[in-house]
């Protein structure tokens, strides 16, 4: 099943009942007087966080969505049932954005969460309501509301405590299989990674965290080279990034630089982003020689202006992961005990994510426009053809 991680489609609440006009009519009674019903309210449109979904892929064919109009009113002052509402399904780590406005509507972060983004329409009055001492008979009535419609981006974020940042070959899928059970393809050239993979790293019994692997980035993914920055903003959502540099680069590329390349982009892309907690870890030290892993270390250190968290580390043999893993969890933990003893700082989590949201999604829609602007004006082709969903890999949760 192919990963999506944005849709754009189109919501519409149900139209309210029309109230009914209408005046009882029966045998020895010539005067009944005004018996119309009211109209049923519209449905309106929901959207619910659902575990067992990991992908818009579904939202990329069906579009376009109603939920039930209400009822008309009827007479003996019945009212009109009212509408079914529509609940869409959506993964958890969604956000549901108007497209007209920019405004927010959701941000599904827990299962089972649910969210109004569409009201109803609502019901029209049957005559009935119009009677009066100097009104007996009332011809009047409304009609119900059109429910409200909406264009909506739909942006899936995927949830983990831990993100991983660097260049293709950092060895950013190594790391994420030797700590977890994940098991992303791994191999000798970059852009292995096409989509996010998570894992699930367990340090004791009922101590867990959950760790993103995202494709790497290369100079000018800012402006579309390489995947692009699109995935960056699965970052958005993590308490800490492990910065992995390659101190055994394929190219030609010095780890230094390769470490300045990484944070130049990423800076680009969110600069609120670049601001939180980064640790370096300077990976595959075991294939330089023991005499030039300090210089080499030290080297990258002065370029970054480093004075953060640092660890040395081989993904593949595993060496110096026990203490890092250690550490993350220790560093989480901390951090959601502070969360809840301060609700202030969850407020503030918050504050910074949606900051982060917007620099994101202002990049994403700028880049987006510059590379349909160029395709264009090359081929002449139709916006359909720039859904940049075209992989076939699922991101998965592996225990």
């Amino acid at each position: 099943m192919k990963f999506v991680d944005e849709a754009t489609i189109t919501v519409e609440a149900g139209k309210g009942g029309n109230g009914c006009l209408s005046f009882r009519r029966e045998k020895y009674i010539p005067k009944g007087g005004p018996d119309g019903g009211d109209g049923g309210d519209g449905g309106s449109v929901f959207v619910e966080a659902d575990e067992s979904l990991n992908t818009l892929i579904d939202y990329r064919f069906t579009r376009r969505f109603k939920a039930e109009s209400g009822e008309a009113g009827s007479g003996r002052n019945c009212t009109g049932s009212k509408g079914e509402d529509l609940v869409l399904k959506l993964p958890v780590g969604t956000t549901v954005v108007d497209v007209d406005t920019n405004e927010v509507l959701a941000d599904l972060t827990h299962v089972g969460q649910r969210e109004k983004i569409a009201q109803g329409g609502w019901h029209g009055l049957g005559n009935t309501r119009f009677k009066s001492s100097v009104n007996r008979t009332p011809r009047q009535t409304t009609k119900g509301s059109e429910g409200e419609l909406r264009q909506l981006r739909l942006e899936l974020k995927v949830l983990a405590d831990v993100g991983l940042l660097g260049l293709p070959n950092a060895g950013k899928s190594t790391l994420i299989r030797s700590i977890s059970a994940a098991r992303p393809k791994v191999a000798d050239y970059p852009f292995t990674t096409l989509v996010p993979n998570l894992g699930v790293v367990r340090t004791e019994a009922h101590r867990s965290f959950v760790v993103a692997d995202i494709p790497g980035i290369i100079e000018g993914a800012a402006e579309g080279a390489g995947l692009g920055i699109r995935f960056l903003k699965h970052l958005a959502r993590n308490r800490v990034l492990l910065h992995l540099v390659d101190m055994a680069p394929w190219d030609e590329k010095t780890p230094a630089e390769a470490a300045l390349t990484a944070v130049r982009e990423l800076e680009k892309f969110s600069p609120t982003l670049a601001e939180q907690p980064r640790w370096l870890l300077l990976n595959k030290l075991d294939l330089l020689p023991e005499e030039e892993q300090e210089e080499a270390c030290q080297a990258v250190i002065d370029a970054l202006g480093w004075e953060g968290p640092l660890y040395r580390i081989s993904a593949l043999n595993k060496s110096g992961l026990t203490p890092l893993v250690h550490d993350l969890q220790e560093y989480l933990d901390a951090r959601a005990e502070a969360v809840a003893e301060e609700p202030e700082l969850l407020e503030e989590e918050r504050r910074i994510r949606a900051i982060i949201d917007e620099e994101a999604r202002e990049n994403l829609r700028r880049l987006k426009a510059e590379m349909r602007a160029r395709r264009e004006a090359e081929d002449d082709l139709d916006d359909d053809d720039f859904d940049d969903d075209d992989y076939d890999i699922e991101v998965e949760y592996v225990r």
